[in-house]
């Protein structure tokens, strides 16, 4: 889905090819695996040669230019940007010439490799649909595909040798946008191979899978499979619903939103830079320091996404009515950064001064007020209002479910919004269930390495821990943290609550000295990327206090959990459960140290406060109970 959005956007830009050459040639010269005597003879020689020569040729381009979209290495997609549009353009051309000459149905041929995981993979989804995000070349020639590609692929140990067999019916293809044409006399090898090359987002279905028979080795695979064009209905409504989303811009603009929505921010904060410094329109100032705004918060850089987002607002507030929707926009944007600047009373007031205006200026189902109703509950979650917090998720819920796909995006945050509420309500079989179908629709909706999955893998992580199955838990935990490695900057705040939940599960099986190692890591993190008076250090200090004083070291752990009950009592209201949390650690600590007397007065506290703010049935309350009955009978 991306992919596609990702190749529109490319094709929508003009740019000047002598600079576009000129750009690649030097971003080549920086790399270790391109021979400078390519390099030069693409300096020279590039527009003496069609695209799809150069991309046939034995030079880099070829293997540059798929390893990029394979791996969705932006750098490389940015510069390769104009050279995709001239292949794609080439390839459509020739197709079009092509097209009435041939056959209605034949068949072509590719071999390669494949990982073990990714075989694996395959072999899950047979029936299913398998898109080739690169250019995709094949041939005529089934023993050439099959000699010089797919059996030497299997004569690598990591990997599997496939060759798949794609059955082609042109009624089928005059419906899709992925274009293809044969190549041979216009590609470097002309003849030899008798070439077919697909533009990129070629889709096919997995019919069948059988094992070869070969002498030489025995991990080579037949894969049959059959194009399908771009027409699977269920895609297609929930591309279409993420390119309107993605707004009318076009071009570079919509390129840096397509980055974000694929989880590279720090590629989408570079574009958007160049985008500002080059403009002087106010219409693309506010959309340059928005994106920058966004882009800025995504990676944890709260104090710089204020600033540009404010600097928006202001724009806006010089040149628009007072109940513009734009203006609802930017009210929400900077509700977002104070929400994740633990400045919550603030945000609830941006947030809801958005909504006046998105009620004015909307219809009642539209979907922009199910965000601000999800923003507001969200908040009101983490002031531990929970009474006021679930109507305002499932107000967002009701919303959504008439207004978007049924796998769009934002119904996944609805449902992992109702999912942590009944979480807080210790109803851990109905968050359980919640957060599953949130991860269910991401699954389908976003790239594997997207952020959004490894937040679903953390919330479904901490149930399981709460529910006492460990093993589980740490397993979502670890997916989780495997995730933000990757798509996230090294001290991104979300790293830091993997870290703290791995911690967590090790101190419930009694592993105290991983406890400890996970907790110190996650509140290295925090103290970069975090105010000081964040409630998230007071959930780093509490819980190296507990690791502490589960090693028995209760000087180290009173100190912890008195710093994490300072940070809560200057930042939460005074009935908010996770003061309740600081005063049953520091009571729990008392009792270690035979320190009765003051170790009931805490724990009593923390119960008072529990009573207050959760329902009557909630774990928690029971745990306090049972905590306090625990240092009655030492007393």
């Amino acid at each position: 889905m991306y992919t596609q959005l990702l190749k529109e956007a490319l094709l929508e830009i003009e740019d000047d090819d002598v600079k576009s050459i000129k750009d690649l040639v030097e971003y080549c010269r920086l790399q270790d695996d391109v021979d400078e005597d390519e390099i030069k003879k693409v300096q020279r020689e590039y527009r003496n040669h069609t695209s799809i020569w150069w991309y046939t040729a034995p030079y880099f381009m070829y293997s540059m230019l798929n390893r990029g979209l394979r791996e969705m290495d932006v750098d490389i997609i940015l510069k390769m940007g104009f050279f995709i549009r001239h292949l794609h353009q080439h390839i459509t051309e020739l197709h079009r010439e092509q097209q009435g000459n041939m056959p209605a149905k034949f068949q072509v041929f590719r071999g390669q490799g494949l990982s073990m995981e990714d075989f694996e993979k395959m072999k899950n989804t047979k029936g299913g649909l398998m898109s080739f995000n690169n250019f995709l070349s094949t041939s005529h020639n089934r023993e050439i595909s099959f000699k010089n590609f797919a059996r030497p692929a299997a004569l690598n140990t990591n990997s599997v040798g496939i060759l798949f067999i794609m059955n082609i019916d042109t009624a089928i293809c005059t419906n899709s946008s992925t274009p293809f044409a044969e190549v041979s006399k216009v590609g470097y090898y002309k003849d030899k191979e008798e070439e077919i090359l697909f533009s990129t987002h070629a889709i096919f279905r997995i019919d069948r899978i059988e094992r070869i028979h070969d002498n030489h080795c025995d991990r080579l695979y037949e894969v049959n499979l059959t194009i399908v064009g771009n027409d699977n209905h269920e895609l297609n409504t929930l591309t279409a619903h993420i390119r309107k989303e993605l707004g009318e811009r076009t071009g570079w603009s919509r390129l840096g939103r397509i980055l974000k929505k694929v989880g590279e921010p720090a590629k989408a904060e570079q574009l958007y830079q160049i985008l500002l410094a080059k403009t002087s329109s106010d219409e693309d100032r506010i959309e340059y320091n928005n994106q920058l705004g966004w882009v800025c918060k995504d990676m944890g850089n709260y104090s710089k996404a204020l600033l540009y987002y404010e600097t928006a607002l202001h724009i806006k507030e010089k040149t628009l009515p007072p109940n513009h929707l734009s203006l609802a926009t930017s009210y929400n944007n900077i509700g977002l950064v104070y929400y994740n600047m633990g400045e919550y009373s603030k945000a609830l007031s941006s947030y809801e001064r958005s909504l006046e205006i998105k009620k004015i200026a909307l219809p009642p189902n539209h979907p922009d007020l199910a965000a601000s109703y999800l923003n507001i509950g969200t908040v009101y979650y983490n002031m531990g209002e929970y009474s006021k917090a679930l109507p305002s998720y499932e107000q967002s819920l009701e919303i959504r479910k008439i207004a978007l796909p049924p796998n769009h995006p934002d119904l996944a945050s609805s449902y992992e919004g109702i999912g942590v509420m009944y979480y807080n309500m210790g109803e851990y079989s109905k968050a359980l269930s919640s957060y599953e179908r949130s991860l269910e629709i991401k699954k389908i909706a976003l790239p594997p390495n997207h952020p959004d999955l490894a937040a679903s893998y953390l919330n479904i992580g901490t149930v399981y821990n709460n529910m006492g199955e460990y093993s589980k838990a740490l397993s979502s935990y670890e997916r989780s943290l495997e995730i933000r490695k990757i798509a996230l900057p090294p001290n991104h705040p979300d790293l830091a609550s993997s870290y703290n939940n791995i911690g967590f599960v090790y101190n419930n099986m009694g592993e105290y000295s991983k406890a400890l190692s996970s907790h110190e890591r996650s509140l290295e993190i925090r103290k970069i990327a975090l105010p000081p008076n964040h409630p998230d250090l007071a959930y780093s200090y509490d819980n190296i206090g507990n690791a502490y004083n589960n090693m028995g070291e209760y000087s180290k752990a009173l100190s912890l959990v008195e710093k994490a009950i300072d940070i809560r009592k200057e930042t939460l209201s005074p009935n908010h459960p996770d003061l309740a949390t600081s005063y049953n650690s520091i009571g729990l600590v008392y009792e270690n140290m035979a320190e009765y007397s003051k170790a009931l007065s805490f724990l009593q506290k923390g119960l008072e406060i529990r009573q207050k703010s959760l329902p009557s049935n909630h774990p928690d309350i029971a745990q306090s109970k049972k905590n306090i009955e625990n240092v009655k009978t030492k007393m």
